[in-house]
């Protein structure tokens, strides 16, 4: 079959009036409507708008999806944490899986094909395992007290075992993941270093995390002593959290590093020498308060960037456009075409997808489409406008 669109984002560029032909769910040509060398088929239009690769979400919270619009935002950064925690154990289980579906049912509605999924429980990766996403399923591990390393690790080994192991399913496989550097002990993100993570990690997100990292003080350490927790002794690097991590060997190429609103240019570059991605999450970062991440510096220092949508505790909503509109606004002298890039190809090579991202021959037909006026004159700037709105192509032989 042959997808007919007035405008087809491909590998090489927009295209106008063009045709994607997809045989046993794989790209075989795209091109010019009409062109010679076109492959046979049934032609079916789409009609106006924009086919695209389908949405990759590079960061979010599925587990959290019961939690929209029931955790105050205001008052930063730590007093959210503080609100989210005393939250969740309030709701059964059955509330949060159905939080679940609803967030996975969403995302695919939106054109997501992919997501990197952070979770405490693993209770996503049975309803993931069921839906037409890829996805990789990021087991976040915390604690701060090294006497406690030991059993979190346990605990996440049995848990692990009980989702059916490490390849979950044909579409879900499970990486060990670490919350963040002010979260996880030193002893127990060496663990996690040893046994090849961390494949994900919330970093340099707020101002606390950087003052408590570089100084052992401030709000954050007041809130661990809230959580029982004030024995441990930290008594700071004087660096910043990108470095501190470094320093624990634990920014790796396969690393995806979750907001880094404060990170500097030199963070960047450790970044990008060391091969670590960048979830950037724009909305949440405005609903919590923590400024924005230096989308420039990164880019210029050569980091794989993503976009991710976080929770639907901290953002409205788990549509990838709609964090790629929130990025263009904040950072309009970025191109159009890499922030789109950044929601596709950057997601999928970020997560390590080979095969999504890209509408380009052999890759899978895993696409979106996105609506628009008749006569649109740049696609591109659609689809980053806030206005375009994509969902899933169904795709046959």
């Amino acid at each position: 079959m042959k997808l007919a669109a007035d405008w087809v984002i491909t590998a090489a560029g927009a295209l106008h009036n063009a045709w994607v032909s997809v045989r046993d769910g794989t790209i075989e040509w795209a091109g010019p409507a009409g062109a010679r060398d076109a492959p046979p088929g049934e032609v079916v239009d789409l009609g106006h708008g924009v086919l695209l690769p389908g949405l990759i979400n590079a960061h979010c919270h599925l587990e959290l999806s019961h939690l929209a619009g029931r955790v105050d935002a205001g008052g930063g950064f730590v007093s959210w944490v503080e609100r989210l925690i005393e939250a969740r154990p309030r709701f059964a289980e059955a509330e949060v899986d159905a939080g679940i579906a609803r967030g996975i049912e969403e995302a695919i509605g939106a054109g997501t094909v992919a997501v990197a999924d952070v979770s405490n429980t693993l209770r996503s990766v049975r309803p993931l395992a069921a839906s037409s996403l890829r996805a990789v399923v990021l087991h976040e591990l915390l604690g701060w007290d090294p006497a406690a390393t030991a059993k979190v690790l346990a605990d996440a080994a049995d848990r692990v075992k009980r989702a059916g192991g490490r390849r979950a399913a044909p579409n879900v496989e499970i990486r060990l993941a670490a919350h963040a550097p002010h979260s996880v002990s030193p002893e127990l993100m060496r663990a996690i270093v040893d046994r090849g993570g961390p494949a994900a990690i919330h970093l340099a997100e707020s101002r606390e995390e950087t003052a408590f990292l570089a100084t052992g003080e401030g709000e954050w350490s007041a809130f661990l002593g809230r959580r029982g927790l004030g024995h441990v002794a930290f008594a700071g690097t004087g660096g910043s959290a990108v470095a501190y991590l470094d320093g624990l060997d634990a920014l790796r190429p396969g690393t995806i590093c979750a907001h880094c609103v404060q990170a500097d240019v030199e963070d960047c570059r450790l970044l990008a020498a060391r091969g670590a991605a960048v979830a950037l999450c724009p909305r949440s970062n405005q609903t919590l308060g923590v400024g924005r991440a230096p989308v420039e510096d990164l880019l210029a220092a050569g980091v794989i960037c993503a976009l991710g949508t976080d929770s639907l505790a901290s953002t409205s909503s788990l549509d990838v456009l709609q964090e790629a509109a929130a990025l263009h606004r904040e950072w309009p002298r970025v191109p159009a075409a890499r922030i789109l890039r950044m929601a596709t190809l950057d997601g999928a090579r970020a997560l390590g997808l080979d095969g999504l991202g890209a509408i380009a021959v052999g890759y899978h037909a895993a696409l979106a489409f996105a609506p628009g006026p008749a006569a649109l004159p740049d696609p591109l700037e659609f689809l980053v406008s806030g206005e375009a709105a994509a969902g899933p192509v169904a795709v046959g032989r």
